[in-house]
């Protein structure tokens, strides 16, 4: 099969098909396409012709199609469908997904859609799942899986899983309730196979099963679902219920958005955007970090002044101040980056003295080897050993705090239940700047005898 590659050309042939009216050769070309390829060309159309080719594909594949669409895009297509067109589409959707579109739906027509889907059942579920918070394993999960009582035998076991495998999409486990709900294992089709059909659920069934709590944040049903390679994992209520399931491929759209979200904080974003939002939108969360920066700035600049008489007297010293800047910076942002990395995974083990230890010791040998070929390249350069000494011990320093802030302040931040990852952009840099200069004007004062 040829890689799907989305092209002007063909953007533009199939806005001139729509034009035409052109249906017949239209849905052939679509037939052609799997939905998310579909998804990623009615994002480049407006938003009349999104619409007209997400209403020619039949109703299965235009669910599908929804679920990938952009956000905006989404929007505007729903609003160009009436109630009972998007009931028919809901239908077609597992219940989480279902449920995500209906959330995005204005507040006065989410009622009358949820009246015009024909499987009660289905409405009841994504009913139920609306009332989870959407940060949170409830909000995450699907109302389909394969569930049988500890109570039955096999044979009534298979029947009934026939039944319900109608609705599931992938059977990936089967769980075990007993007559109240509560979850109590999981059954292995090898020993469903094996066994006598007057066997009981209950003496062949695996106690021992993962699961997580509706109010469990999706993070952590990810570190879960990751450490012990899960394909999918059951999620119970307050009081044991087993009321759905979370699959693979939530998980990774949420590792995707959280990975995005520390990459545009260490970046010194401070909101959600994409490239396609608004200039107002992309000022709005740049400017908070440019502005750290710019104060950031000042504050060196006025430390610098402080030390006037140090530049009157070797104005060498300055030569090296954006080389000091320079080295807290990336010392800090290399320390932050490698803690939030582990505490994302994780892996961050032990008590934070230890860390802060070990981190400083590794600080410390990097400033060494880097200050003796400062020393060497100052030395050669300007022939004045004791300026040498001056730069290079100040610069230790600096790389030794600098690595103490990285590692510390995402520790910090961690403990107090804030985002970490905000720890590894302009934050860690510009406070690295700052105590960087005023560390290395101080040393090299002290040693100069000024």
């Amino acid at each position: 099969m040829t890689p799907f590659k989305l092209t002007d050309g063909l953007v533009e042939h199939i806005q001139e098909l729509i034009a035409a009216d052109k249906d017949t050769q239209l849905l052939a070309m679509m037939n052609e396409y799997h939905y998310a390829d579909i998804a990623d060309i009615a994002n480049e159309l407006d938003d009349e012709e999104a619409t007209y080719l997400i209403k020619l594909l039949d109703s299965e594949k235009t669910s599908d199609v929804l679920t990938e669409l952009d956000e905006d895009v989404r929007e505007a297509v729903l609003n160009n469908l009436s109630a009972k067109e998007i009931a028919e589409e809901l239908v077609e959707l597992d219940t989480d997904d279902a449920a995500d579109i209906v959330g995005e739906l204005p507040k006065e027509i989410v009622q009358e859609v949820i009246s015009e889907i024909e499987d009660r059942e289905h409405a009841k579920d994504i009913v139920d799942l609306l009332q989870y918070d959407e940060d949170s394993a409830g909000g995450l999960m699907a109302k389909e899986l394969v569930k049988v009582n500890e109570n039955w035998t096999v044979t009534r076991c298979v029947k009934e899983m026939r039944a319900q495998a109608e609705n599931v999409t992938r059977v990936h486990s089967i769980y075990v309730i007993d007559n109240e709900e509560k979850l109590k294992g999981r059954l292995s089709l090898k020993d469903l196979l094996t066994v006598s059909t007057e066997t009981h659920i209950r003496e062949v069934y695996i106690p021992k099963v993962d699961y997580v709590n509706v109010n469990e944040k999706p993070e952590e049903v990810a570190k879960i679902m990751s450490k012990y390679d899960l394909e999918a994992i059951p999620v119970i209520d307050e009081i044991g219920r087993l009321v759905g399931r979370i699959t693979i491929d939530d998980i990774v759209d949420v590792i995707r958005e959280e990975a995005d979200k520390d990459y545009q904080l260490a970046a010194g974003i401070s909101q959600d955007v994409e490239a396609d939002d608004s200039i107002w939108e992309l000022t709005r969360a740049r400017l908070p970090w440019l502005i750290l920066g710019l104060f950031g700035g000042a504050a060196a600049a006025v430390i610098m002044g402080g030390f006037e008489e140090v530049f009157r007297k070797y104005t060498i010293l300055f030569l090296f101040t954006p080389l000091i800047a320079a080295m807290a910076g990336n010392v800090g942002v290399q320390s932050s980056a490698i803690i939030v990395q582990g505490l994302a995974n994780d892996d961050i083990k032990g008590s934070i003295s230890n860390r802060l230890v070990k981190e400083m010791l590794l600080a410390l040998l990097n400033g060494i080897i880097l200050a003796a070929l400062l020393l060497l390249f100052t030395w050669v350069w300007k022939g004045d050993f004791m300026t040498a000494v001056a730069i290079s011990v100040s610069l230790i320093a600096v790389i030794v705090v600098a690595g103490f802030i990285g590692t510390f302040i995402p520790l910090f931040l961690d403990k107090r239940g804030i985002d970490p990852a905000i720890a590894t952009g302009p934050f860690i840099t510009t406070s690295n700047d700052i105590f960087g200069i005023l560390i290395y004007f101080l040393i090299a004062k002290m040693i100069l005898g000024i």
